[in-house]
């Protein structure tokens, strides 16, 4: 079974790799193009906002309340009854997210207003981003189907499509921007255009591939289903809990709207790199390990349970350590080497390089909240990641004030990092404390062996890094190359360092789960 697990996470890994790949080439366009300035300030507030309710109600809430009651049903029922479900709860979310959409594009001015108070200031800015939200509101309708969709597709084990679907977000706004904008009056809107289009190919996309496990939704709207109430009885705590970390990314915006002009762009890009370890990994991982948590639980296989959240933590400690550390000790070369061209100065690099360090001491964090949330949702217990989101979230807050002052947008940045350990300690504590999950032996020597591994591939990166002056000297290329070589470097140095530690891959491989 960890063979499947390993399988599965590898690709769902390797597509959203390639996601996060298009989404550095579409970052890098847009700071080349457009800058850290007033146009992409706005974009990425008027962007933020859908992209935040996606996170809250379809990668969030939604999924991991629709796939334990889909497994439930895919375990215990006949395909008819699979079918019907999928119909109802298409009609059902579909017009609820309808209206949603609807209030959005009326409400956006006053949705700025809440989101990002400290535009009012500047009439052009929040005009602006006015303008934009109306067409960027709509992304949260079409993705939260593509979500749905997906949701479905992984029940059955089809991890690579939904995977690959983000793809197509980076391409189209790519072309929007390359294409687009030249041709318009005022050529930052070409993204907002770029990200309505982009929310409607992801959806399409999907469809044919319902269709083969005949499972195509015919939407009813059906409120009283079964299945759809068990769906909403989950879903209404778990919209806060299973997103706490985009609630704190969402305040660090509204704060950093206040701070000088730039903020909220360096505090986009600094986070963009810290999406691309919790994509490729983290939420990947969590992806997989949900189908199979619904599953074990459906079955009644407490050890099985046990034994499949103890592989996941495993290899968080494995692979999210040293993305963490390499992340932290390459935040300026990353920066400089991604997006420190045309518009996009040497400062704007050097204030995005503190807000990364800052993002980069919490990834761990992120990553744990992400793997044992599954614990909660596969036993379809939604209640208890809100009661700890709401600790987090306070923390958060009051990390912000404290921090703010001396650090300005960089402690926003620490701040949401270390509510993020907060989170996370706490939904572990309470998995242990409720017998859920039993640690395996030879996790003392494992963590040893991955603290001596990250110190060696800390200090061998920390001295070929150099100076960050440097590498605003060298050209695109070299900056490229060098970039490459040292995360080469430090890859090779840390599983090295682990082999003779004495750490065996094909153990964790192979391990029963």
């Amino acid at each position: 079974m960890s063979k499947k697990l390993v399988k599965s996470t590898a690709t769902v890994s390797g597509m959203t790799l390639l996601s996060r790949i298009f989404g550095f080439i579409r970052d890098m366009v847009v700071a080349r193009v457009f800058g850290a300035g007033l146009g992409t300030d706005a974009f990425f507030v008027a962007f933020k906002i859908p992209n935040f309710m996606r996170r809250l109600f379809a990668e969030g809430a939604f999924s991991q309340s629709f796939v334990p009651v889909l497994s439930d049903y895919k375990t215990q029922r006949e395909h008819d009854e699979v079918r019907r479900l999928v119909d109802d709860v298409a009609g059902t979310f579909g017009a609820v997210l309808l209206l949603i959409t609807v209030i959005g594009i009326l409400a956006a001015p006053v949705l700025i207003a809440i989101f990002a108070p400290g535009f009012l200031d500047d009439s052009e800015k929040y005009d602006l981003a006015s303008d934009m939200l109306r067409f960027t509101f709509p992304y949260i309708l079409f993705i939260s189907l593509t979500a749905f969709a997906g949701g479905i597709l992984n029940s059955y084990g089809r991890f690579g499509v939904p995977s690959f679907t983000p793809v197509l977000l980076n391409l189209v706004l790519i072309g929007c921007a390359l294409w687009l904008a030249p041709r318009m009056e005022q050529p930052i809107m070409a993204l907002a255009w770029g990200v309505f289009a982009a929310g409607l190919v992801q959806l399409l996309f999907q469809l044919p591939f319902l269709a083969k496990l005949k499972l195509l939704p015919r939407p009813r709207f059906d409120r009283k289903n079964e299945g759809v109430q068990k769906i909403k009885t989950l879903m209404i705590p778990a919209i806060f809990g299973s997103s706490v970390a985009q609630i704190n990314l969402l305040l660090d915006t509204l704060i950093a709207s206040f701070l000088v002009t730039g903020s909220v762009s360096w505090l986009y890009f600094s986070d963009r790199l810290v999406e691309f370890p919790l994509g490729v990994f983290g939420i990947a991982l969590a992806t997989v390990i949900l189908p199979s948590l619904s599953r074990q639980h459906a079955a009644a296989s407490a050890e099985a349970f046990s034994r499949t959240l103890d592989w996941a933590l495993r290899w968080v400690l494995l692979i999210g350590t040293p993305a963490t550390v390499g992340l932290f000790v390459l935040a300026g070369p990353m920066l400089t080497t991604l997006f420190q061209y045309g518009e996009f100065s040497r400062h704007d690099a050097a204030m995005a390089t503190r807000s990364l360090m800052a993002y980069a001491i919490g990834l761990q964090g992120f990553i744990l909240v992400k793997v044992l949330s599954p614990g909660f949702f596969a036993r379809q217990d939604t209640k208890t990641p809100v009661k700890i989101g709401v600790i987090a979230m306070v923390s958060n807050m009051v990390l912000n004030v404290i921090l703010v002052f001396p650090l300005a947008h960089a402690g926003l940045a620490l701040a949401t990092s270390l509510s993020a350990f907060i989170n996370a300690g706490l939904l572990y504590r309470i998995l242990r404390r409720e017998g859920v999950y039993t640690p395996e032996a030879g996790w003392l020597k494992l963590l040893l062996q991955v603290l001596l591994a990250n110190i060696v591939m800390a200090a061998v990166l920390w001295w070929g890094a150099g100076e960050l002056q440097q590498w605003f000297v060298w050209d695109g290329l070299t900056r490229a190359l060098q970039l490459l070589l040292w995360i080469a470097v430090g890859a090779v140095v840390y599983f090295v360092v682990l082999l003779l530690s004495g750490v065996r891959f094909r153990r964790l491989w192979q391990q029963k789960v």
